[in-house]
């Protein structure tokens, strides 16, 4: 009798754990093609205006699929690939066309300090080969952790270019630092210019290129195609990941407040709102650990036109999280199971392409 009541409990407690991390329901009706194979961790891609496709892996490689067949770009910069830094996300210049700029973020070693931090470059694609590559921002200074890089990169309708670093495993000093890099998403001018009216841009002994701080490691972000806002999201620690309407000289509130703990179960703080600390948009718990994110702007798809899409690495599944009057009313499981989910872009052909690590990328099909 005691055996068995022993039994019931742990089933009822494994039950209890298992509905925690399965609460989004799985949608079956749609399936996938293989488009781009044998990838290891696409951390992020882009479409040329002939179709083809530019891939970073995280290991410092730029691939090049076009008609079926991967070339690897040349003259690549050096990449600190260390922990969750490497070779992180790329996207083309809204005109492109015209000026043929490619810019990517990336962990790298420069500086005087050993290890590394992110940087924002730009360079142009000639015979499968980088050109006229230009730094637009380094952050400062490196550290050997291996934890925290970010980084996506947005550009929005007036070509300012955003892009984030995370607080590199710092929590108690980079995120609410303004006079230092790291928990931040950053505005330049697309040159590389630091704009005049950025929030800190009168202020002394500050980081001018801040946009918003307070983060802990955004790595999806995103232009909404109707509101044209800057939308977030970042990884929590255990529980807490959020997603945030990012406004300029905003504090989000990392590590003040957060609806998440430490990995050990511990508590780090005891409040989840402050005043003149941005509340989110939605979060996680338990965390989901969010990759890549893009809306559904197509006609593709039907009913889920608007809705936003988000990477999980941890559970392994596309989120589609359905969005109404500004926040998220349902979420459900796209590709469940199919891998660790860190990139996700609409394609020009307004189907969403799907980076999935040990896979590559898939085109989701809506049965």
């Amino acid at each position: 009798m005691k055996f068995r009541k022993k039994l019931m409990f742990l089933i009822v407690l494994f039950t209890v754990f298992a509905c925690a991390q399965d609460k989004n329901p799985v949608n079956t009706k749609h399936s996938y093609e293989v488009i781009v194979k044998g990838l290891s961790i696409p951390w992020g891609f882009t479409f040329l205006p002939n179709n083809s496709i530019l891939i970073t892996e995280k290991e410092g490689r730029i691939i090049h699929f076009e008609n079926g067949k991967k070339t690897e770009i040349k003259n690549v910069p050096d990449v600190y690939n260390r922990g969750q830094g490497g070779l992180l996300d790329i996207v083309l210049h809204p005109d492109y066309s015209n000026n043929g700029w490619i810019y990517f973020t990336y962990a790298s070693s420069e500086g005087q300090e050993k290890g590394g931090h992110t940087a924002l470059m730009r360079a142009k694609l000639k015979d499968n080969s980088l050109t006229e590559k230009q730094l637009l921002y380094k952050a400062s200074p490196n550290s050997t952790r291996g934890q925290h890089f970010g980084s996506r990169i947005v550009f929005d309708d007036d070509n300012y270019v955003y892009f984030s670093i995370g607080d590199r495993g710092n929590r108690d000093v980079n995120p609410q630092d303004i006079k230092g890099d790291g928990g931040k998403i950053y505005r330049l001018h697309d040159d590389g210019r630091i704009p005049n009216d950025n929030p800190f841009s009168n202020e002394m002994n500050v980081k001018k290129a801040i946009y918003s701080y307070g983060h802990r490691n955004p790595q999806g972000m995103t232009l909404n195609p109707e509101t044209r806002e800057i939308w977030a999201h970042e990884h929590g620690p255990k529980g807490g990941d959020e997603i945030n309407i990012i406004k300029p000289g905003k504090n989000y509130g990392w590590p003040i407040i957060s609806y998440g703990v430490n990995y050990s179960g511990t508590s780090f703080t005891d409040i989840t709102e402050k005043e003149g600390m941005e509340q989110p948009l939605h979060y996680w718990d338990p965390s989901i650990a969010p990759s890549g994110m893009t809306f559904i702007s197509s006609n593709k798809y039907k009913e889920w036109k608007g809705n936003l899409l988000v990477g999980s690495l941890k559970f392994q599944y596309l989120d589609n999280c359905f969005i109404k009057n500004g926040k998220v009313v349902k979420e459900e499981r796209l590709l469940d199971g199919l891998g660790r989910v860190r990139s996700v872009n609409q394609g020009p052909d307004g189907f969403i392409y799907v980076g999935i690590e040990d896979l590559g990328i898939v085109r989701l099909i809506k049965e």
